[in-house]
């Protein structure tokens, strides 16, 4: 029975991770409808949020069974496919559909995007330095500890301002581009369903995506060792792939549309909103629940987040786009994900490291 059991958790990973593509679609149609109703700033916010709730979802329930290398791979995977897949695609099939247009967009929502996203890679990167500077193993994990949990408040406060600053301080910076489309004449778009009905769908969606996650998370490791694929592997490249194909879907139309500026709204709101929301409420909720926690991401998984952002920012400094940055990007995030198809790290592997570490820190104690 053992055996049956072991291999059919592969089949359960798999068909979970399936039926989750399809429920991410249609949370963004619904979120799309919702914000007919809330305004284009609200529900391009909505569409960011709902559109994380795969990977927000899966979080807390690899949290609840004290997975931790699980949450870290699969939100950093996020933000990755975010500013890389999500974008770079946009970004190639808007310039092939509009290949004899120059498309452009407003760099200032790019660039807050981008300054809230160097804030959070310098809140990962303090903690892995830690490690280098030579201190024994029990204090850098009780060092890289303590500085995450406050990094974490600080970027939660941090996020909340920059709420404060899109939907009410400086809304026209984001809202500027969708009143010119409005004069573009766009009017003949209109809601196909009703508000507190697009809510219901909303609410029983979120329901069952939750209980495939829990699902996915359960049988993740089962489905590595089956596979012989990584979990660093299958967390940061195959579970964002899935979760991010509401943001992926709506950030391509978008820009078939020549609407770069939601495309960009979409992809970048979605890993700031990832990077400094979901990652450190994840770490003050294991704060809460007694688990260790950490904003440690591993040299190579924090380097692979430094060069996401690097390059994402170069390629949006100048208001322009055309089909070769978005191929970049792709080759980029190519690159990166073969990175870590190569990496063969056995799934119990971040479980050691993670038991050493909180030993260090009971022994420091």
């Amino acid at each position: 029975m053992t055996t049956l059991n072991y291999c059919l958790q592969p089949w359960i990973f798999a068909l979970s991770l399936l039926g989750l593509t399809p429920l991410a679609e249609r949370v963004s149609f619904l979120t799309e409808q919702l914000a007919y109703y809330t305004g284009p700033t609200v529900g391009g916010l909505l569409n960011a949020t709902c559109g994380n709730a795969t990977e927000l979802i899966i979080a807390i329930f690899a949290l609840s069974n004290n997975k931790i290398h699980v949450v870290k791979y699969s939100l950093l995977g996020s933000i990755i496919s975010n500013l890389l897949l999500v974008l770079g695609t946009s970004l190639f099939c808007g310039g092939i559909a509009n290949i004899r247009k120059e498309q452009k967009y407003d760099r200032r929502q790019a660039d807050i995007n981008l300054l809230m996203l160097f804030v959070a890679l310098l809140c990962h990167l303090l903690p892995v330095l830690f490690h280098y500077v030579g201190a024994s193993a029990a204090d850098t994990a009780e060092s890289s500890l303590q500085l995450s949990r406050a990094a974490s408040i600080v970027m939660v406060i941090a996020y909340c301002a920059y709420l404060v600053f899109q939907l009410w301080t400086h809304r026209q910076l984001f809202e500027a581009q969708d009143e010119v489309d409005e004069e573009g004449g766009n009017e003949s778009e209109e809601a196909v369903i009703g508000f507190w009905s697009a809510f219901a769908w909303l609410v029983g969606m979120t329901v069952i995506i939750a209980l495939l996650s829990e699902y996915v998370v359960q049988t993740i490791e089962d489905a590595s060792d089956s596979w012989g694929l990584s979990v660093s592997f299958l967390s940061i490249i195959l579970l964002p792939i899935v979760g991010n194909a509401a943001e992926h879907a709506g950030a391509i139309i978008f820009a078939f549309k020549n609407k770069l500026d939601i495309s960009l709204g979409v992809s970048l709101g979605s890993a700031t909103q990832i990077s400094m929301f979901v990652v450190p409420l994840c770490v003050i909720v294991a704060w809460i629940m007694g688990i260790k926690m950490d904003l440690n991401f591993n040299i190579l998984e924090t380097g692979s987040f430094a060069v996401a952002i690097t390059i994402t920012a170069f390629t949006l400094q100048d208001g322009t786009s055309h089909y070769m940055k978005g191929l970049v990007l792709l080759l980029c995030y190519i690159v990166i994900g073969a990175c870590f198809f190569v990496q063969r790290t056995p799934s119990n592997v971040a479980n050691i490291t993670l038991k050493s570490a909180t030993e260090a820190v009971f022994r420091a104690q």
